[in-house]
């Protein structure tokens, strides 16, 4: 069986690499707007996908099931909110934001769009997001590489840290030669490979659940109501989505709107079932395999029942899906950090406007670099915390921090700068500061900080009056824009 699993292994990382490689020749003469976002032609599958697969990080094949495993059916309200979350955001945030990122000057970044929206030349809301993203995308990277990890430790016995090392030279070399092409082509395989995984291994293990020696389940692990505090906090998660760069970054790349409706289908059915099994995984695993305290400490559900069940060359397979999650999240989260540095601090504040298309594609490479080193530093310290810990945290920090300036950016007319500059801030420390200080209350942060961003944004926008007629004429031609 091991021997199967490292080909297949090597085998599918080949593969991704290959891509990589591809769109670097393919795309060599292309500027900063074909490596940061594709040229805006994207089509309904590839983007619908990836968006997915960028969001289904290894946490969903190891974090929530495990989660699930463990505490019982009140953890699957984080399934629901994220269903319900992802939903309401292509419905509603998808086709305005793309709108609205074409009108203001043709936005490729979220800052650059943020800004633009506003008609300002201040560069602080810029400087502001990026430096939000840099922090929260390492931390958010670190959880997928250490997911990375984990899987090589547990299925071919390499030491850990070695393992990270090779997924994040593999990851940082198909983002760093094929930019959001590569990234997006990527995400499109690794989200069929995904979804394919956490369909078959759950069906499987049902089957086989007569023979099972799982042990009996204590009857208070099947109450789906356990507290109100597990009820709202798990439907929060759903927050995070209207302020996820490297996932609503997707909405401004696609080539029409009637492209972003089909995309929007597609993505909505891949994500409900993706969540949907995720709990099932869980469950299954917790009646097929009984409670194992090394299986929740490592995360290790998924794991433990594909390779119980299926010989060598199929789990590899089927394994291959965590390293999938693994590294469509962590490259898309590498591409945003880098395009926000890039477009939206070095150059206009440290170059002034002056870099040319080369070289702002090399200061993104630099960038990707340069983060993924530093989450390979939090990923490979032991006591970063579990990688659902460390996804919670991040996502945490970009709902609350983005999501409420955003939708009130398109569907607020009266939102000025400053009280955009404000939703971020406030979102963002409410947020950091209610997981140092109050996490006790079993209340997850990004609750309170995205009601406090919204709060701010609101706030201070009605307190320094309404944005000038021009910023209020682009509003208005953004909602109405026709392709």
């Amino acid at each position: 069986m091991l021997v199967s699993e490292v080909i297949v292994f090597i085998i599918y990382l080949a593969f991704m690499l290959s891509i990589g490689v591809y769109f670097f020749f393919k795309n060599k003469d292309g500027g900063e707007k074909t490596y940061f976002l594709g040229g805006r032609q994207m089509g309904a599958w590839v983007t619908a996908l990836s968006a997915g697969a960028s969001d289904m990080s290894a946490w969903v094949l190891m974090g929530l099931p495990t989660s699930i495993y463990a505490l019982g059916l009140g953890q699957v309200w984080i399934s629901v909110g994220l269903a319900i979350g992802y939903t309401l955001s292509w419905i509603y945030e998808a086709p305005r934001l793309r709108r609205f990122s074409i009108v203001a000057n043709d936005s490729i970044t979220i800052p650059q769009y943020l800004t633009n929206r506003f008609l300002s030349r201040s560069r602080a809301l810029q400087i502001i997001c990026a430096a939000v993203f840099l922090v929260a995308y390492t931390i958010y990277s670190a959880s997928s590489i250490k997911a990375c990890g984990t899987l090589f430790n547990t299925v071919i016995g390499m030491d850990a840290t070695l393992a990270m090392y090779l997924a994040a030279i593999i990851i940082i070399s198909y983002t760093f030669l094929g930019g959001f092409s590569a990234v997006c082509w990527t995400d499109f395989f690794q989200g069929m490979l995904i979804l394919g995984a956490m369909l078959i291994a759950p069906i499987f293990a049902a089957a086989r659940l007569e023979g099972a020696t799982g042990g009996a389940i204590p009857g208070e692990y099947w109450n789906a109501f356990t507290s109100w505090k597990d009820i709202v906090s798990g439907l929060a998660w759903g927050l995070g989505y209207f302020g996820m760069p490297h996932i609503i970054i997707r909405f401004m790349s696609l080539k029409s709107q009637r492209e972003l409706k089909k995309s929007a289908k597609i993505g909505i059915a891949w994500t409900v079932l993706i969540v949907l099994f995720a709990a099932l995984i869980g469950v299954i695993g917790r009646m097929f395999l009984g409670y194992d305290e090394s299986i929740n400490q490592n995360s290790l559900v998924f794991i433990a029942i594909v390779r119980r069940i299926f010989p060598g060359v199929i789990s590899g397979i089927l394994l291959s899906a965590v390293l999938a999650a693994s590294m469509s999240t962590a490259d898309s989260q590498l591409l945003a950090a880098a395009s926000a540095f890039a477009s939206d601090v070095y150059k206009p504040v440290i170059r002034k406007n002056r870099a040319t298309d080369k070289e702002m594609l090399w200061i993104g490479r630099a960038v990707v670099a340069v983060i993924a080193v530093c989450a390979l530093m939090i990923a490979s310290n032991p006591n970063a915390g579990s990688i659902m810990s460390l996804v919670s945290n991040a996502w945490g920090i970009f709902g609350a921090a983005f999501g409420p300036t955003i939708m009130l950016s398109l569907f607020w007319k009266k939102l000025n700068f400053k009280g955009a500059a404000a939703g971020i801030l406030v979102g963002a420390a409410v947020d950091i500061g209610w997981l140092v200080f109050l996490s006790s209350t079993g209340i997850y942060e990004i609750l309170p900080g995205f009601i406090a961003g919204l709060i701010a944004a609101a706030a201070v926008s009605a307190l320094t009056g309404a944005p000038g007629r021009d910023v209020q004429a682009l509003f208005d031609k953004a909602a109405a824009y026709k392709e």
